[in-house]
């Protein structure tokens, strides 16, 4: 798994590449995203575009990422969403919970211009 990090407008797009499987991606998604939310930035659009399966840990990855954003008065927004993906997201209600977005743009545009990153 890889990512590649650009801010657009002050919001950290992360692109994501390979696979989210607990077992090979060992909470590395989350840690990068903790890392972002410790200097401050809290406004944060996870592009999975690039990602071609989630298992439950990989999901469970996802949910973490959102619940660290959110006890810090940050979000997590999620781009590029799969078929699969967000038939998952469908079964598990979690579709609900993630605000998910088939532009860079749009979910740049859904985070507060006022609001400063936390």
């Amino acid at each position: 798994m890889r990512f590649e990090e650009i801010d657009v407008d002050g919001v950290a797009v992360v692109s994501v590449q390979g696979d989210l499987l607990g077992h090979e991606s060992r909470r590395r998604l989350v840690d990068h995203v903790r890392a972002l939310l410790m200097e401050g930035q809290g406004r944060i659009v996870l592009d999975l575009a690039g990602v071609r399966y989630v298992d439950s840990e990989g999901l469970g990855e996802l949910i973490e990422c959102y619940s660290a954003a959110r006890s810090t008065g940050g979000a997590v927004k999620l781009l590029g969403v799969t078929t699969r993906l967000e038939d998952l997201l469908v079964i598990t209600k979690l579709l609900n919970v993630f605000e998910c977005f088939d532009t860079r743009d749009a979910a740049v545009a859904s985070f507060d211009p006022l609001a400063v990153a936390s």
